[in-house]
């Protein structure tokens, strides 16, 4: 009976001792916090998205090889996935059309954390909160995992599933990062994903707490990213999920300096051809009543500034230019932004351990044997709406029956 130790009983890790432990394999799961999961309790408003309810594999962000990325996802189907939840888990799934995502017919996070918690103690897995590691070594045929103010414990395999950087007050504080690169491992250059966007810009300074569905696409030098979705205007910036599935290409524009970014904004579903038509040049209507039909009023009268069209022009009186103009803020308007929120914000972390360390089938590390990999130590990430846990669930699982056989 293979000895194997788990670090980390975040999503990633508490998935991997269940199947260690299912495998046949005498499994410890160490936690650093004294419950685990804080990342399932926090994550949709406290509901959990477990998973998204269809899966566009494009949508996943990494500097690896995207093969290797899909073959990685493609071990565990939605559908297996879903099934477990329900029928190992005992958590009934109910989706959200919407968003297409799956949350727990409870809507409570903490079904989802207890449940997996109490699966893993059900499957044989030794639980030990409080318990920071602080080194992995090999020593003979067996690895070495020392822990602060006890004896260090010995294993056969050894599962690193310490998350990354993102909201460290959940106890993601890049640890496990930092041991693996100490083993020989590479990692891309790490980055705050999925985080709110800031700006010192004035525009839309008095818009605080206005929400709508926007499109937006950000572009740099090197990247490009669209989304659609809900947005939010804060008092620092912009979040909701439109903003933070592109938030990566500012993050990384600013980190490298040497790059910028801009964010362009659809701010209704109305594409030019349509605003064309609702702007057409005849009848005594004001340009402000059209925009504001479309469009909160607030955020109506900063667009038509924006645009440099008078609010109480006629239809009829609008210039070919003001028209083209009104268009332009309307269809690919400018979000003016400064930074991001960062890690204590970010949902995920982007960049970690290039997926060429690890063999794509078992999450086994190529530069040390014994040793497997999951969740957000690997380069990759997806947008909101339940692919990161997903990515958790599948490397989770992958890793915990490899390292048990």
């Amino acid at each position: 009976m293979p000895r194997v130790i788990v670090i980390g009983a975040g999503a990633a890790g508490t998935m991997a001792a269940i199947f260690a432990a299912r495998g046949g394999a005498n499994t410890v799961l160490l936690e650093r916090t004294k419950d685990g999961g804080r990342k399932i309790l926090i994550s949709g408003g406290g509901r959990c998205n477990v998973l998204p309810s269809k899966l566009d594999e494009s949508r996943y962000v990494t500097d690896s090889s995207p093969n290797t990325l899909r073959k990685i996802l493609r071990a565990w189907p939605l559908a297996e996935q879903i099934a477990f939840f329900e029928q190992d888990v005992g958590i009934p799934l109910e989706e959200e059309v919407e968003s297409a995502k799956l949350f727990p017919a409870s809507h409570k996070a903490r079904d989802v954390r207890d449940g997996l918690l109490e699966l893993a103690r059900h499957s044989g897995v030794r639980l030990q909160f409080d318990t920071r590691v602080t080194g992995i070594a090999r020593d003979g045929n067996e690895w070495v995992v020392s822990v602060d103010n006890d004896v260090p414990l010995r294993a056969d395999r050894v599962i690193v599933a310490t998350g990354g950087l993102s909201v460290p007050n959940t106890g993601s504080d890049g640890a496990g990062l930092n041991m693996l690169a100490a083993l020989g491992h590479t990692l891309h250059p790490t980055y705050a994903a999925l985080t709110p966007v800031c700006t010192e810009d004035s525009t839309f300074a008095d818009l605080s707490g206005i929400s709508l569905r926007v499109s937006l696409t950000a572009t740099s030098a090197a990247r490009r990213a669209t989304a659609s979705g809900g947005f939010l205007f804060t008092h620092r910036g912009y979040s909701g999920p439109s903003v933070l599935n592109v938030s990566h290409v500012t993050v990384r524009a600013k980190n490298e300096a040497s790059s910028a970014a801009t964010i362009a904004v659809q701010w209704t579903a109305h594409d030019e051809a349509a605003w064309g038509t609702l702007l057409q040049p005849h009848g005594s209507r004001q340009v402000s009543s059209v925009v504001r039909g479309e469009l909160p009023d607030r955020l109506a009268d900063v667009l038509l500034a924006q645009a440099q069209v008078e609010p109480t022009r006629k239809l009829a009186e609008l210039t070919r230019e003001e028209r083209r103009r009104l268009i332009d803020t309307l269809v690919r308007g400018p979000l003016p932004w400064r930074g991001d929120e960062g890690y204590k914000k970010a949902e995920v972390m982007g960049g970690g351990v290039r997926l060429s360390d690890i063999d794509p089938r078992t999450m086994e590390s190529r530069v040390q044997p014994g040793l497997y990999l999951c969740g957000e130590v690997l380069d990759a990430f997806g947008p909101i709406g339940g692919y990161n846990f997903l990515w958790a669930w599948v490397t989770g699982r992958a890793a915990g029956v490899a390292a048990s056989s």
